[in-house]
């Protein structure tokens, strides 16, 4: 995914009403009108919503008659998921590593408790 098609999308999915219409959309196609009822603003701005998610790519808009309904396009998102698929991967190895130095250490504590005990044990007799 070219860095420039990433920013669009993800400046696309920055908005809350925006994945909200796409949350909509993942249940099936829908009209323009059915899309605005539940948001409290006014039809050129969800017009320009729209438009956001057009230009990255997420929906399109068909025409049947006098409709125009919207589709989810599921591509952008794939692409997301396989970017941020690389950070997990990631944020993975780096609790690995920090679980094997935890075991480390508790492993040291351990072992330093019984040099302590074995001492104490000593000293007493």
């Amino acid at each position: 995914m070219q860095p420039d098609h990433l920013n669009t999308t993800f400046a696309a999915l920055a908005d809350p009403t925006r994945r909200a219409i796409l949350a909509r959309l993942s249940l099936g196609e829908t009209t323009v009108k059915e899309l605005a009822e539940p948001f409290r603003i006014s039809p050129p701005a969800i017009t320009k919503h729209l438009k956001v998610l057009q230009r990255a790519g997420l929906i399109s808009q068909g025409r049947q008659a006098q409709w125009r309904p919207c589709k989810l396009e599921a591509a952008p998102i794939r692409e997301v998921a396989a970017w941020v698929e690389e950070y997990r991967r990631f944020w993975e190895q780096s609790f690995d590593r920090l679980d094997e130095y935890l075991i480390e250490m508790k492993a040291g504590a351990a072992k330093q408790k019984g040099r302590k005990q074995e001492k104490t044990k000593h000293a007493a007799t």
